[in-house]
């Protein structure tokens, strides 16, 4: 597994704007109604997360989620990151 170019960060930031790149990884903030929304989107992620092989650094406080992605044993952004980022988007 290999660090991502930044030409291909930068097409993923292009065409997905909510996620921001900061300190080697990639970030997204995400607002429900309440909750018991908040967490259903965490165990689905939790789910994702295991089929995957890849766990993300989140917190979850009331209806907000906070997710941070990168690929530890590289020290940067993989493909895998991105690869959960947009199946975390569909979700």
């Amino acid at each position: 597994m290999s660090n991502l170019s930044k030409s291909n960060i930068d097409t993923f930031l292009q065409t997905n704007n909510d996620w921001a790149l900061k300190n080697n990884g990639i970030e997204k903030y995400f607002v429900f109604k309440d909750f018991a929304s908040a967490f259903a989107f965490l165990t689905k992620v939790a789910l994702l997360s295991e089929k995957m092989n890849h766990h993300p650094n989140w917190s979850g406080v009331y209806n907000k989620v906070h997710i941070r992605l990168t690929t530890h044993d590289i020290g940067g952004l993989s493909q895998l990151d991105i690869a959960m980022a947009k199946e975390i988007d569909l979700l």
